[in-house]
C-alpha cells in the first residue's frame, strides 16, 4: 500500500490532480481531516485489497486542522506504510487569473483580496512544502499536461489501467448518440435488411456478419478502422482522457453497424484493450413492429364492434 497526500495552494489543480489518481485505480477522498488520515489507512488495510492505494488531500480548507498533518503522517510511517506528499504551487499571477475565471473567492480571504490569501496561505503551507516528496509548478500547465505529468509520476505506463474503449452502435433515423468523441457511418456498406432471410434477423447473427463481412469494401473500411483506432488510442491517453466513446452507425442500428462494432470490439479486445460494446437501437424495429400489430389489432376490434 503507498499513501499519497495531495495537497499545496489553492487553485493549483489539487482537484484535477485527485480526478486523474481516480482514473488510475486510487481510492480518493477529499478534504480529509488530518488526524483521521492514520485511522482511515488503517481501514484501507483491512479491506482485502479493495483500497490498496490511496489518494488524500487536505490542504488549507481544514484550518488549524492543516497542522495535524506531519504527525498523522509520522503515525501512518510507524505503521509500516509509506507515503508521498504531492505540492502543487503556482504563481501569484497564474492563481489570481485561476480564481477571477471561476469567480470563487480564496479560501483565506472571503471578503478580502485575493493576492492577500495567496500571501497567506504561502506562509502556512510553507513547512508542510518543505517535507514535500514532490512539488509541481502548474502555471503554465495545460489540464493535459497536469494529467500526464501525475501519469509519469505515480508509475510507469504499464501499471495503469488505461484508457477504456466503449463501442455504441445506433441507427442514424433515431438520432446521434451525443456523448461521442468519434461516428463512424457505416451506411456505404450493403444492408442485410433487404434480404428476406437476413431481414428479421440482427447483426449479432454469423449468417449477417457473414453477409456484411462478405463484401471488399466492409472488409477494407474495417481493416482501416481498427488500424486507425489502435492509433488514435495512445494519442487520447497522453492527452489525459480515460474514456474513448465511439458511435457506430447505419441506417436502423440492427444489423450493419451491430455487426461491424462486434468485430470492432474483438479486434481492440486482442490487441488488449479494454472495450465495452452497447447495440443501442437493436430492438427499435422489434419494439414498432410488436406497437404497431397491437395498435392493428385494436383498430380491428374497434371496427368489430
Amino acid at each position: 500500500m503507498i499513501v499519497y497526500v495531495i495537497t499545496g495552494m489553492s487553485g493549483a489543480g489539487k482537484s484535477m490532480v485527485a480526478k486523474q489518481f481516480e482514473d488510475m485505480g486510487f481510492f480518493c477522498v477529499d478534504n480529509l481531516p488530518p488526524s483521521l488520515i492514520p485511522k482511515f489507512v488503517e481501514i484501507c488495510q483491512q479491506s482485502n485489497g479493495k483500497m490498496e492505494n490511496i489518494a488524500l488531500v487536505t490542504d488549507i480548507r481544514g484550518g488549524e486542522l492543516l497542522n495535524e498533518l506531519m504527525p498523522s503522517l509520522d503515525a501512518v510511517k510507524n505503521m509500516g506504510i509509506s507515503y508521498e506528499i504531492l505540492f502543487l504551487e503556482a504563481s501569484d499571477g497564474a492563481l489570481v487569473k485561476r480564481f477571477k475565471e471561476s469567480r470563487r473567492t480564496h479560501p483565506l480571504a472571503p471578503l478580502g483580496r485575493i493576492t492577500a490569501g495567496i500571501s497567506e496561505e504561502r506562509g502556512k503551507l510553507e513547512s508542510i512544502k518543505s517535507h514535500a516528496t514532490h512539488i509541481i509548478d502548474t502555471s503554465n500547465f495545460k489540464t493535459s499536461r497536469l494529467r500526464e505529468e501525475i501519469s509519469k509520476l505515480v508509475g510507469d505506463a504499464a501499471s495503469f489501467p488505461g484508457i477504456v474503449v466503449n463501442v455504441l452502435t445506433f441507427g442514424f433515423k433515431y438520432g446521434l448518440p451525443v456523448d461521442s468523441d468519434l461516428v463512424f457511418d457505416v451506411r456505404f456498406t450493403p444492408n442485410p435488411f433487404y434480404v428476406p432471410e437476413l431481414k428479421r434477423l440482427t447483426g449479432r447473427s454469423s449468417l449477417v456478419s457473414d453477409y456484411v463481412f462478405g463484401f471488399e469494401e466492409t472488409r477494407a473500411f474495417m481493416q482501416k478502422l481498427g488500424d486507425m483506432i489502435e492509433f488514435l488510442i495512445p494519442h487520447y491517453k497522453r492527452e489525459g482522457k480515460s474514456q474513448l466513446e465511439i458511435g457506430i452507425g447505419c441506417t436502423g442500428g440492427k444489423h450493419r453497424s451491430v455487426a461491424i462494432g462486434i468485430e470492432l470490439k474483438a479486434k481492440l479486445d486482442a490487441l488488449g484493450h479494454r472495450v465495452t460494446i452497447e447495440h443501442r437501437d437493436i430492438d427499435r424495429d422489434a419494439e414498432r413492429e410488436s406497437n404497431g400489430d397491437a395498435a392493428r389489432e385494436s383498430n380491428g376490434d374497434k371496427e368489430v364492434v
